[in-house]
């Protein structure tokens, strides 16, 4: 404790030598270390303040992300923070700030009485900034701390500028330390300091004023704009050096956006950290495909670099670009081969979703997955698997791993690709005998099932899942719980501002987890009576296969608009909270402009929504990139009589090129008009069948 205290006081001592005058070193008569303490923070946020801008943004839409954990995050709603790079007018802040993509920017620079209007230049996608722009010269640029003097412990200050309008003020200020270096593959520090939406942009920054790094929400898993922000206020926040931002700013005022670079590939085993990296498969149209990279390859070293695991191979690729370099050694059997200067590709080389060509049993606690359907000539039909086998063990290789359940087979299938060979140890329906199968995967096809077996649940969703160790015990229902509601519902939201409805089966079991439609009314179709029509329509369905409907209801005169996005995540939140959901079978489903916030929906709530259905609805905006995590199917129909009907089918081809399964049907002699008989069934076979894999 000694020791400390004389080394916090040495680095304030030193500090005020530097910073102030030799005199200041000389702490006054009276005054503690906090006190110098005080004094230095203040000192430091006073040198960096007026380099620190406070952002607006006006247009876009209300979009909000929900976590994991149920959490709401407002994407950029408010003022929000940047950080000058440049003296003449590049600004740098955190992308999550535009995500909504707002139609206009303004920045405040201290000292300056005039607001400037910013265009956003580029944005780095792999560490998650984006590059302003506005006409100003001679703007203050801030020191960076070298990343070479970067410590664990070291002092750390979060700023922000947010609802303080005056910027004569100093920033908010958070007060933490340097809690890890080279984070997220080596692209991020860590620090306890407090990071939340309200400081996004802003810098950390050290007790001499100079900048640590551009504060971001990020996570070493997910992508995208909201990765991470479900670590808000957790004691854990990121941010990407300032060092590696100056690096990288004259690509990015090319006006390109900078993408993640991919060698695509993936490895045998989930464990990162323990088992060597050996290649299950190479992403079609790769790096390492072109370049001859082959599954069972082991990866020796990464420019020049000794690995063990996998997860030091994403520490030194992590940092990477799309169209940067990287040299790779493998071993394949007794030989060792070098693969120099590899080209780096992107997302856009996107892969379809493999397909093993099963329908899982759901609501099955029991250890593996038992199967319900086979999918004719699928690769699973081929290697001789029968509906009631279960499936074991599923490995690349000779590395075979557990299957819990049907999500951890959903997740292990995810993170490979088409024509990957797998291996499956499946106990048989006749006699129990487990037998080791070999087969190579598909992509999901463009079709329904005409028929899928019943029952398709176990009704044991209730009950804990099994595994090899000890057992937990049952989940048992309070005896005095309350039956859940059934029937045709109306909710409003706790202040009042919107409403929906919700229509649940009278025979709904808790026990069986039930698909969820989110009905998005065309315009002008949101009345009592409108709804109740729909619900007519299906109802029978509704018992017949276990789907609750939820039908919010849009306050637009004209129909749906993005910043009502909030509205329909309440209404589905409702819902979640209150009844047995299968989150594999969540679909967004809508009509007209109602179809085309379903499209918006699909693609903004990718946590949730796992197929969009639309009715006479266009895709108006560029797919995102698919994700392997999160999978997304299509359902599009309309008539051929419509006058989209043409814009319909450019929106499926369009969304084939990005490797999304898309079921597509033309009705013939069909106006603008929902779906006819024969159609509507279809697609209540295709929720069914979401859960494929």
């Amino acid at each position: 404790m000694l020791w400390r205290t004389t080394q916090r006081l040495t680095i304030v001592l030193v500090w005020l030598a530097l910073m102030v005058s030799p005199a200041a070193a000389q702490p006054a008569a009276g005054e503690s270390i906090d006190d110098l303490m005080e004094k230095a923070i203040k000192a430091a946020v006073r040198r960096v303040a007026p380099s620190i801008v406070a952002i607006e943004t006006s247009g876009g839409t209300d979009i909000i992300a929900t976590g994991p954990r149920g959490q709401q995050v407002r994407k950029g709603a408010g003022p929000t923070t940047g950080v000058i790079v440049s003296p003449d007018g590049y600004i740098v802040s955190s992308a999550f700030n535009f995500a909504n993509k707002p139609s206009s920017i303004f920045v405040a620079v201290p000292g300056h009485p005039q607001r400037y209007v910013a265009r956003a230049v580029a944005t780095d996608q792999t560490r998650m900034l984006t590059l302003l722009k506005i006409d100003a010269t001679a703007l203050p640029v801030p020191a960076a701390v070298p990343k070479s003097e970067i410590r664990v412990g070291q002092t750390a200050l979060a700023l922000g500028r947010t609802l303080d309008t005056n910027l004569d003020h100093p920033p908010s200020i958070s007060q933490g330390i340097i809690s890890a270096v080279n984070r997220i593959w080596g692209k991020a520090i860590q620090t306890d300091a407090k990071v939340s939406p309200a400081n996004y942009g802003g810098p950390l920054v050290d007790l001499m004023g100079r900048v640590f790094g551009v504060l971001v929400p990020a996570s070493p898993r997910a992508e995208g704009e909201t990765a991470g922000v479900e670590w808000y206020d957790s004691g854990i926040g990121f941010a990407i050096p300032l060092e590696d931002v100056f690096a990288v700013l004259p690509r990015l005022k090319e006006g390109k956006d900078l993408k993640k670079g991919l060698i695509g590939i993936t490895v045998q085993s989930t464990d990162w950290y323990g088992v060597p990296p050996v290649i299950a498969s190479t992403a079609p149209g790769s790096a390492a495909a072109a370049a001859g990279i082959k599954p069972g390859d082991l990866i020796k070293e990464v420019d020049g670099k000794p690995v063990a695991n996998f997860a030091q191979v994403l520490h030194i690729v992590g940092t990477k670009y799309e169209g940067d370099t990287v040299s790779l050694k493998v071993q394949r059997g007794e030989e060792e081969i070098n693969y120099p200067n590899l080209r780096l590709g992107g997302m856009i080389t996107a892969f379809a979703q493999p397909f093993l060509g099963i329908l899982p049993m759901r609501d099955d606690p029991e250890l593996g997955v038992e199967i319900r359907y086979v999918y004719p000539k699928s690769p699973a039909d081929t290697a001789g698997l029968k509906p009631g086998d279960r499936i074991m063990k599923l490995g690349v290789g000779d590395v075979l791993q557990q299957v819990a359940g049907r999500e951890a087979l959903g997740a292990m299938l995810g993170a490979l690709v088409p024509e990957t060979e797998v291996k499956l140890e499946v106990v048989r329906q006749e006699g129990k005998k487990t037998e080791t199968l070999t087969l190579k995967l598909g992509e999901v096809p463009a079709l329904v099932p005409e028929k899928l077996p019943q029952p398709a649940s176990q009704k044991k969703a209730l009950e804990p899942r099994k595994g090899a160790g000890p057992q937990p015990p049952a989940r048992e229902e309070p005896k005095d719980a309350k039956k859940p509601e059934t029937g045709l519902l109306n909710r409003t939201s706790a202040a009042g501002d919107h409403s929906w409805w919700i229509y649940v089966p009278e025979d709904y079991d808790p026990n069986i987890s039930h698909a969820l439609l989110i009905w998005l009314h065309p315009a002008g179709k949101g009345k009592e009576d409108d709804i109740k029509e729909f619900k007519e329509a299906w109802q029978d369905y509704c018992g017949k296969h276990h789907l609750i409907v939820v039908a919010p209801k849009s306050e637009s005169e004209t129909g749906w608009v993005a910043g009502e996005t909030e509205a329909v995540l309440e209404a589905v939140r409702d819902v979640l909270n209150n009844y047995t959901i299968d989150r594999r079978r969540i679909v967004a489903h809508g009509m007209g402009i109602g179809g085309q916030m379903a499209f918006y929906l699909g693609f903004q709530a990718r946590d949730l929504i796992r197929g969009v259905a639309t009715t006479g609805a266009v895709l108006t905006s560029q797919p995102k990139e698919r994700v392997a995590a999160q999978p997304l199917a299509f359902f599009l129909v309309v008539g051929d009589k419509d006058p989209v009907a043409k814009a319909v089918a450019e929106s499926k081809t369009r969304l084939t090129e990005h490797k999304y399964p898309v079921i597509h049907r033309e009705i013939k002699d069909l106006g603008h008009q929902y779906l006819d008989l024969p159609t509507l069934e279809e697609l209540v076979r295709w929720i069914d069948s979401l859960d494929r894999m």
